[in-house]
């Protein structure tokens, strides 16, 4: 080693060339698949959670919300974290707060123990998400070899949903629902054994947390998802969801004034001055919005119509990751040479495609035609857009503040998974209920006696007049789902534009990201 390179190493910010990229690579990555797998990989588990623990069934969507709010609603400060006391130390801290989080939650024996472990999930991943991918920045070089490194973030982003149902699936069939909390400690204690031996410590920044920029941001958001979730489950008329959604409307606007004087803001409003880093905001919004409620509508379409087990359930989504690591990989090669834009309209493109086909879902649709196709264009259409987004997010800002570009860039996908999926349950509910009163007739002239006694108690029609109930609220949701993928569509045709220095910069060509 040269005088020189000993000197650059030497740096806080530097990265750690002596030791090895891809072992880097792998931690960085096998954080993001923890934090973003723990979003879905309880689903399959809820029925079982729901029994061992009690839960009643309006409780038991916090399982799922606990972890989503606090994960959306902290990651802006996760981010700001990683800028000020620096990344990797920043980074450590969140994954011990997830593996702490993961054990209480394995051990809980009353509803809000759960609850609050997962809350507590929430908190830890929202600090080492978006720090794990501002660590990619100060541990590549910008170029071919930041630019792969993205891809393979990228793909674990897309892919950890659907890894967390087939994680889900066989956790809880073949052990205990228990396990799908605490299969996160051995992998959360490695994480944490080897970011001090292969990732390098970034620079810190001097600076002060903007806390009334994080107060107001996550109170806000948080307001707006739950005003959703209560309107999924009361109606838009119920007087606590309509105050959660001005309390929300309040707190985001004090939120915008806030950031706009403050002296360091925690969300600098510059980064929406670049109007392709706002379309990709927008694109990421919609498209995960689209994405959470796919997730979440098969799993009960491939269980309750199709009668899968957990793990064959969890089986039936492992083509979408394939589909999704092939998006990215193409993504990635011709990136550079594209730009962004033709990734970004084709994917979305192939969503809503994707999307569409999922509308004529009915009790008589197989896996294959009903399933499978949909989720392999809804997958690789995917997979085109996370690459391209992540990157077009990061690019042109300055590394002081890629912690704040990378966090809201996570935000904008847990928030906009959240709210998708509380719009479209709502959308679901609704369709449901008019189909229900139109099955009860039926079923009551056509039902067995056991049946009938079976429905009293549950209120719930059984087979084959609840699976008409489910796949025409279902098939109903996904045209909201389409919806949301067309908006997506029409940012990247209409805000999106190439520049020759975005191409330059992508290939590696360019100097030094300015601020």
């Amino acid at each position: 080693m040269t005088t020189s390179q000993l000197v650059e190493h030497q740096k806080p910010g530097a990265p750690r060339r002596e030791g090895r990229p891809g072992i880097a690579l792998a931690v960085i990555a096998a954080c993001q698949l923890m934090v973003v797998l723990d979003a879905t990989i309880v689903n399959i588990a809820l029925p079982h959670i729901q029994n061992a623990l009690a839960f009643s069934t309006t409780d038991l969507t916090w399982v799922v919300s606990a972890y989503t709010l606090t994960f959306g609603g902290l990651l802006l400060l996760g981010g700001r974290a990683g800028d000020i006391l620096g990344r990797r130390r920043v980074f450590m801290t969140g994954i011990l707060i997830f593996t702490l989080a993961s054990l209480l939650g394995g051990l809980a024996q009353e509803p809000w123990q759960l609850l609050a472990a997962r809350a507590l999930q929430g908190v830890g991943g929202a600090i080492a998400s978006p720090t794990a991918l501002a660590l990619v920045t100060t541990t590549f070089p910008e170029g071919p070899e930041r630019n792969r490194a993205f891809g393979v973030f990228a793909a674990v982003s897309a892919g950890g949903g659907a890894v967390g149902l087939l994680a889900g699936g066989m956790l809880t069939e073949w052990l205990d629902w228990r396990w799908v909390l605490f299969v996160n400690i051995p992998i959360g204690v490695l994480i944490a054994v080897l970011t001090p031996m292969f990732i390098g410590e970034s620079e810190r920044h001097p600076g002060r947390f903007d806390l009334a920029g994080a107060l107001t941001s996550t109170a806000g958001m948080v307001s707006l998802v739950y005003g959703f979730i209560r309107a999924s489950e009361e109606g838009w008329r119920d007087g606590l969801a309509l105050g959660s959604f001005g309390a929300s409307a309040v707190l985001l606007l004090a939120f915008a004034v806030t950031e706009s004087r403050a002296r360091e803001p925690i969300t600098p409003l510059r980064m929406f001055a670049d109007r392709n880093r706002s379309g990709t905001y927008v694109i990421m919004l919609s498209l995960s919005a689209a994405m959470f409620g796919m997730f979440f509508f098969i799993v009960l379409f491939v269980q309750n119509v199709l009668r899968y087990s957990p793990i064959e359930a969890g089986l039936a989504f492992l083509p979408v990751t394939a589909a999704i690591i092939t998006g990215a990989g193409l993504s990635q090669r011709f990136l550079p040479v594209l730009g962004p834009k033709p990734f970004m309209a084709t994917g979305s493109a192939i969503v809503v495609l994707g999307l569409g086909w999922q509308t004529f879902i009915s009790p008589d649709s197989s896996y294959v035609g009903g399933v499978l196709g949909p989720m392999l264009l809804f997958g690789f259409g995917m997979g085109l857009n996370f690459v391209t987004l992540t990157l077009t997010a990061v690019s042109g800002v300055a590394p002081h503040e890629a912690g704040a570009a990378s966090g809201l860039l996570n935000v904008t996908q847990q928030v906009g998974g959240s709210l998708g999926l509380s719009i479209l349950t709502t959308v679901f509910g609704t369709a449901s209920r008019e189909e229900a009163e139109k099955q009860l007739p039926r079923f009551l002239a056509e039902g067995t006696p056991e049946q009938k006694a079976e429905f009293a108690q549950s209120r719930q029609l059984p087979a084959p007049w609840g699976n008409e109930v489910l796949s025409q609220g279902i098939s109903t949701a996904f045209v909201a789902a389409v919806a949301m993928a067309v908006l997506a569509l029409a940012t990247a045709l209409v805000v999106i534009r190439v520049r020759k220095s975005d191409l330059e910069a992508l290939a590696g060509t360019a100097g030094p990201a300015g601020g």
